[in-house]
């Protein structure tokens, strides 16, 4: 790769950034916008629900088009885990039962995480080992066949 083709290509990667942030940015935008709406009028539903609601609103209607919130829709999808910051939240809220239960409870998660680990490897050797006869008694029974001709 030359030094040209290095350059255009750090320049596309550029801007290609700036423009899933922009678009990014833009979908938070409306999402601010549809939680204002929701305090304002006072509506029972949550500012995601209706913010998502105009967003297919102006996308059905062809308003906005795809294209020009892909990247930054598939970027936000990409680090949604991200996003998860509010359980965080609700467990500094519950120190006092995390203090009191909290041994317990890490101790029967990893319990139960391990339990699903053995169970699905058990199943899973069961069925390769039954699968493996399945398929040595096909193999015997064409050579057999295959021998009677």
């Amino acid at each position: 790769m030359t030094l040209e083709q290095g350059k255009a290509k750090l320049k596309r990667s550029a801007r290609h950034a700036g423009l899933t942030l922009l678009q990014a940015a833009a979908i938070c935008l409306l999402a601010w916008l549809a939680h204002g709406l929701v305090l304002y009028f006072d509506l029972p539903l949550p500012g995601g629900v209706v913010g998502l609601g105009v967003l297919l609103l102006l996308l059905s209607l062809k308003w906005v088009p795809e294209q020009s919130l892909q990247a930054g829709a598939a970027w936000l999808l990409g680090d949604l885990l991200l996003f998860f910051i509010p359980p965080v939240i609700s467990v500094i809220q519950y120190e006092a039962v995390l203090e009191q239960y909290g041994a317990q409870m890490l101790g029967f998660l990893v319990a139960g995480s391990v339990t699903v680990l053995l169970g699905t490897a058990w199943v899973v050797d069961r069925v390769f080992k039954f699968e493996r006869r399945l398929r040595l008694s096909r193999e015997l029974a064409r050579l057999e066949f295959g021998a009677a001709k």
